[in-house]
């Protein structure tokens, strides 16, 4: 597949709401200074990218299916990245951002992709078993858990910054 930007892939295969809360996520971790990967590897042939602060991961997107990537769609995923509640203690999130970070981890369903296999994590105060090593997935987000992500990924810039 041709280099692109993600937006072009996100206004060529997204639809309805789904293109424009991408272009919104996409334009505000832009904004903040995070640079965006082409995935290679078993992503190289899917809409897949790494998104970056100071070359450190802030999370994953993927555009479309991964079965069928040139496919117009409504579907769109973000992963963090291995995150941590340490993430947050200089950046605190209310109780609904907390229910929906909650709502959104990312149990380990043993697809071979994480060599952890699912772990016991302590999630903004909460234990979960059998995590993903990517802690939080967000499918197909909507307006409110936009502004969650957008607040979980701003954490996760300061922890890289903070950790230079």
């Amino acid at each position: 597949m041709s280099e692109q930007k993600i937006e072009d892939c996100i206004s060529r295969i997204l639809i309805r709401d789904a293109q424009k809360n991408a272009l919104e996520f996409v334009s505000y971790l832009r904004t903040n200074e995070m640079l965006f990967e082409r995935g290679g590897g078993y992503w190289a042939d899917k809409f897949y990218w790494y998104v970056k602060c100071k070359n450190e991961i802030v999370c994953f997107i993927l555009i479309g299916s991964e079965e069928k990537p040139e496919e117009k769609s409504d579907s769109w995923v973000v992963w963090s990245d291995d995150s941590d509640s340490d993430w947050f203690k200089d950046f605190p999130l209310d109780e609904n951002m907390i229910k929906t970070a909650w709502k959104n981890v990312d149990i380990c369903v043993k697809c071979g992709s994480c060599s952890q296999q699912g772990r016991r994590k302590t999630i903004l105060g909460r234990e979960f078993d059998n995590v993903c090593g990517t802690t939080m997935r967000f499918d197909d987000p909507d307006v409110d858990t936009l502004e969650c992500m957008k607040k979980i990924f701003l954490a996760r810039k300061k922890d890289i910054i903070k950790n230079l």
